[in-house]
């Protein structure tokens, strides 16, 4: 297997990739998953522990004490010496962690299976170091962004493509609604009144400090003013990308702990955690963001059975600015948004990062699927017929592709 899973966020792929892994370990070998960071590491230990290491339906437990282990950065040195034992002998059957999981030392006895959550966190060659830890594991990689289907053929044209396009029943649409700046106090009275019901809500902010001349708030400086003007009597947390790894965990962590009655963040929260208790998402400067990753923010509330609000506020009153918008209040189907966002903003700022080499391809029209199927087809006969382009025929071929892609040829996630 050699698959992309993409589903929205709470649909459920943590659920898919607990059976996959069940089955490969029922054969005796071992499985691993790597998730981007420590708080997400230990979310999907709780999960997966809940699904395969706890007794059910009057039967045992999948998995015995000791064959489940979380390994982070921070694993007490005691404890990593005891798991990287287990490990390399196959007393250990599942692992769980970040990418200390690709480090020298971690060494299976038989892994067979490879979970990549969030993959376009990690690099090619993370990946690729990930599965070189076992005699060609199967691959899984999952991501909640939904991926447009030309961009599934093109940057992710290595993977097959598998797509969760319903949610667990009994989950409430999550209402969305635009607010003029000048009306930002509506948003605080619903805050204030999920608070006063036992709820939380998120208020994310484009930019972590105030620059000069900017007009986007900025969440340091908002989060004081949130805490002493605006709610001086609930419990406002701050979380955003420059703090220390072990800061912004311990901040979630506290979050989710019910530590605090409203989480001030940038875009660092866009992936992962689970906090069931919040129900409202506020995004301020909403269009400085792209379709899909306002979807992502979204999907942060609305993982219980509560109804759920998220409260788009743009920076400037411009209605031809905030048209774009508008979709996220008509749609909860992350692939239309996606789709939509490709239209909008290109491919190389739809993922986030420029894919080496894959920006330079200007003949190719994004929008005609039909063309980029049939030049996969192609490619995939090739790669059956002559993977290196040795024979005659494809001589022109690969010094088109040496010539393109030179820095590629070392590289890769070979499969």
């Amino acid at each position: 297997m050699n698959r992309l899973l993409q589903g929205d966020v709470g649909s459920g792929k943590t659920a898919v990739a607990a059976l996959g892994m069940q089955m490969v370990i029922q054969d005796g070998a071992q499985a691993a998953l790597m998730a981007p960071t420590s708080i997400l590491a230990e979310q999907h230990a709780r999960t997966l522990a809940k699904l395969l290491a706890e007794p059910a339906n009057g039967q045992g437990a999948f998995l015995k004490p000791g064959e489940l282990a979380l390994l982070t950065g921070d694993t007490k040195k005691k404890e990593r010496v005891e798991l990287l034992a287990g490990l390399e002998s196959g007393k250990v059957k599942l692992l769980i962690g970040t990418h200390a999981l690709i480090e020298d030392p971690v060494k299976f006895h038989n892994l067979q299976m490879v979970v990549v959550d969030e993959q376009h966190r990690f690099g090619v060659e993370q990946r690729a170091a990930l599965r070189q830890k076992g005699s060609n594991p199967h691959l899984l990689v999952m991501t909640a962004t939904p991926i447009p289907r030309s961009l599934q053929l093109t940057v992710f044209g290595d993977l097959d493509v598998s797509i969760m396009d319903e949610m667990p029943l009994g989950r409430k649409p999550i209402s969305t609604m635009i607010l003029m700046p000048g009306l930002r106090e509506r948003a605080y009275q619903l805050v204030e009144s999920q608070v006063r019901a036992g709820h939380q809500a998120f208020i994310i902010y484009p930019l972590v400090e105030q620059g000069e001349n900017e007009e986007a708030k900025a969440a340091v400086e908002e989060q004081q003013r949130l805490q002493l003007e605006v709610f001086p009597h609930l419990r406002v947390g701050l979380v955003h990308g420059r703090l220390k790894p072990a800061e912004k965990d311990a901040t979630m962590l506290a979050f989710r702990n019910r530590e605090y009655d409203i989480l001030v963040s940038t875009s660092v929260v866009e992936v992962g955690v689970d906090i069931p208790n919040a129900t409202v998402m506020i995004v301020e400067g909403a269009d400085r963001f792209g379709l899909a990753q306002l979807h992502q923010f979204r999907g942060r509330v609305g993982r219980g059975a509560e109804q759920s609000f998220c409260v788009l506020i743009p920076t400037v009153d411009d209605a031809v600015q905030n048209q774009r918008l508008q979709v996220l209040t008509q749609t909860n189907d992350g692939f239309v948004l996606a789709e939509k966002d490709l239209e909008q903003r290109g491919p190389g700022d739809f993922l986030g990062t420029r894919q080496a080499g894959f920006m330079e391809l200007h003949m190719a029209n994004l929008a005609d699927v039909r063309m980029i199927a049939k030049a996969r087809s192609i490619a995939e006969k090739l790669m059956e017929t002559d993977p290196a382009l040795e024979s005659k025929d494809n001589r022109l071929l690969k010094l088109a592709m040496e010539e393109f892609w030179p820095a590629m040829q070392k590289k890769g996630d070979l499969s």
